[in-house]
């Protein structure tokens, strides 16, 4: 099973509570991070993409780094691990993103993936005059699907003439093309999101829903099993928590409390806001979930794994026994120390990562 962590490339990750630890997104701290995630055996990071945040008392996500300059840095002060940087479809020309992902690939001998976010937060283009119209919520995989296939001709070939609804390219050229093959990877999760997945991606992210429910993801890892296997597709399925760890259950659930008593009621409800914009009826599209989230765990907006280090690993256990995961992308409230904590505390006790463990 491959392990990953979500870098923090916005400010205070992904825990929305004036409780939680307060900090400014930095090279440095994301360096330290990704480190650590080499150290402790783990296969990749991966960098959001948000170019505008939810404001409220925390400021949340107002502060971000850019995430393929980041992976670029990055990539010179690691060895191992593959680093996957995520584009903006709406704000960098297809052209422009093969490029810049080839010179991560140079950067890193090899180790460069790009994740596609297609845009679903209104706000976040139309500061910049990039929203295409409320259009974009239902064409915005055919148009991915298109961009998509802009990148693979110019990695492989080295050219493009593509024609399509929304891109034409005019005997594109992009030399030198990549050493190694750059993997595509999406999050989407609503029919149309996996659909696109299964024919476009080689990984697409899946995420738990509730509190230490990992069976809550089965439904949907199997949805992109299956839309895989119909078309001779090979697109795995990656699932995506966060983690709440202490030394006791009581410490960790009173911790998670805390996070809860201190909710940034201003930030989630401009985030509801937004979310509440795109008219996909889907309860798995991105915005549905936003807005599930605020029930099941208004603080973040992904299922989290609450408990001992024992039950984490327990749980995550759990996790990578459901049929068709390829890998396990954590979060964490408290980033270094909840990495330092997987590392020497929850990966020794999971049955999954004992080859790793054993390794190091």
């Amino acid at each position: 099973m491959q392990l990953g962590v979500f870098l923090p490339i916005a400010n205070n990750g992904w825990m929305i509570s004036t409780n939680a630890p307060q900090f400014l997104p930095t090279f440095d701290l994301n360096k330290s991070i990704v480190q650590s995630a080499e150290r402790f055996g783990f296969d990749f990071a991966l960098s959001m993409i948000k170019l505008r945040g939810f404001g409220g008392q925390t400021r949340f996500w107002d502060f971000s780094l850019e995430s393929l300059t980041l992976m670029a840095g990055l990539a010179s002060v690691t060895e191992r691990i593959e680093l996957i940087g995520s584009v903006p479809v709406l704000a960098i020309p297809p052209a422009i993103t093969a490029r810049m992902a080839t010179t991560i690939d140079s950067i890193s001998h090899g180790r460069c993936g790009i994740n596609i976010v297609s845009g679903w937060q209104k706000a976040e283009y139309d500061q910049m005059g990039l929203w295409p119209g409320a259009s974009h919520y239902e064409r915005r995989y055919a148009y991915c699907a298109e961009y998509v296939s802009i990148l693979r001709e110019l990695w492989t070939t080295g050219r493009s003439d593509f024609r399509g609804e929304f891109f034409e390219m005019n005997d594109c050229r992009m030399e030198p093309m990549p050493q190694a093959s750059i993997p595509i990877v999406g999050a989407g999760q609503s029919d149309a999101g996996t659909a696109f997945a299964a024919e476009c991606c080689d990984y697409n992210f899946c995420s738990t829903s509730g509190v230490n429910a990992p069976q809550s993801v089965a439904p949907k890892v199997a949805k992109l099993v299956a839309a895989a296997e119909a078309i001779g597709s090979p697109c795995k399925a990656l699932v995506l928590t966060m983690v709440v760890a202490a030394a006791t259950d009581a410490e960790a659930e009173a911790r998670w409390q805390s996070y809860r008593d201190g909710a940034d009621v201003d930030a989630m409800e401009f985030r509801e806001t937004q979310s509440s914009l795109d008219p996909n009826k889907d309860v798995n599209a991105t915005a549905a979930r936003w807005r599930r989230s605020q029930a099941e765990h208004p603080n973040t907006g992904q299922g989290i794994m609450i408990g001992s280090y024992e039950r984490v690993a327990g749980l995550l256990d759990e996790l990578a026994e459901i049929e068709g995961i390829a890998g396990i992308m954590l979060s964490f409230d408290d980033f270094p120390n909840g990495m330092e904590a997987f590392g020497t505390e929850i990966q020794p006790r999971m049955k999954s990562r004992a080859s790793i463990v054993g390794a190091a």
